[in-house]
């Protein structure tokens, strides 16, 4: 199918984008043709550093921050370890009641040096923030596409003095980001980004910068010169956000650079209109409340679902279903006829 712009294979009912995304041809094309080059041995290490650059400034687009602000990895968890590292002993961390255990388990785990994650519901985040260090939330929650008030959040943290650490992993892609105020705003590229499993971003802002640690430091995160710079000591980081880099799984760089270039041509309103709405039909038809959301959670049974051609999700006893771009008003009654 064609959908704005580009050329899609997914299949009729496919509504699974929270869990995984679906490549555009052209994004699967350029991962087949680098796995050819591959299976010839025609490719080169230091061939992959233009695109994983690419990458990054693609999604420095679309978080609207300085490329030299964003740092890479390969999973969302993996750089929120470099924050959660970072933190004095002590701190106080606040989190959403429910959230996605990537964003909470990295603080958790550092419990032995006296860090404490308090839960609280999401709705009652921004009330809560006063008495913590850190507050750490995903921008559209997982389990049911539920959106974060981040005018009260910022207004709260900036009073308070707290730090802010977002997690666009379900929002990037659909959602235009008004988010680089934040210190820390990270992704994952294989749901909404369209890209493979492997690619992570996190844009650092530079107040944030020196209480970020290379958790896992290594020869990709040095300076420019990173090629003649991989033995021995002493450690050599670059002074930017690269110094945070995680050595980048290649083959999802490849098609992540295809994939956040495409995403960046777009008028991300227009694509959250197009979502929002056809999720806000769907509630509509069913009689349920309209949310702001692409993400829609139901009462329903997963296997009329999966009857009725829908590939979907469950989260919390609930099938999830997601719209994006290449999603229709025919997958809305797809949804619809499980119904009857």
């Amino acid at each position: 199918m064609h959908a704005f712009g580009a050329e899609f294979a997914v299949p009729p009912g496919y509504l699974n984008t929270p869990s995984i995304g679906v490549p555009s041809a052209a994004v699967a094309d350029a991962v087949a043709e680098v796995v050819e080059k591959w299976r010839r041995g025609e490719t080169r290490p230091n061939d992959f550093d233009a695109i994983v650059d690419r990458s990054r400034a693609g999604f420095a687009r679309l978080a609207g921050v300085p490329a030299d602000r964003v740092t890479i990895g390969a999973s969302a968890s993996q750089l929120v370890g470099n924050v959660a590292a970072g933190l004095a002993d002590g701190a106080r961390v606040l989190v959403a009641e429910g959230d996605f255990t990537s964003v909470t388990f990295p603080f958790a785990a550092h419990a032995d040096r006296g860090v404490t994650v308090t839960e609280v519901p999401p709705e009652r985040l921004a009330d809560r923030v006063e008495g913590h260090d850190l507050v750490a939330v995903s921008l559209v929650q997982s389990i049911d596409g539920s959106v974060a008030d981040l005018t009260g959040l910022r207004a709260a943290a900036e009073a308070s003095g707290a730090a802010v650490l977002l997690d666009v992993t379900q929002a990037a892609g659909w959602l235009p980001l008004e988010t680089a105020w934040a210190d820390w705003v990270l992704a994952a590229g294989y749901k909404w980004l369209l890209s493979p499993r492997g690619a992570a971003w996190m844009a650092v802002h530079p107040r944030a910068h020196g209480r970020t640690r290379p958790a896992a430091a290594n020869w990709f995160a040095g300076g420019d010169d990173r090629w003649n710079s991989i033995y021995g000591l002493p450690l050599r980081l670059a002074g930017d956000a690269r110094g945070f880099d995680l050595s980048p799984v290649w083959l999802a760089h490849v098609g992540a650079a295809v994939a956040l270039d495409y995403l960046g041509s777009l008028d991300l309103a227009e694509v959250r209109a197009h979502n929002v709405g056809l999720a806000k039909a769907l509630l509509g038809a069913l009689g349920l409340p309209a949310r702001d959301s692409a993400i829609v959670s139901l009462a329903a049974d997963p296997a009329r679902m999966a009857a009725a051609g829908v590939v979907s999700g469950v989260r919390d006893g609930r099938v999830r279903v997601g719209f994006h771009l290449y999603n229709t008003a025919d997958d809305v009654e797809r949804v619809l006829s499980a119904f009857e």
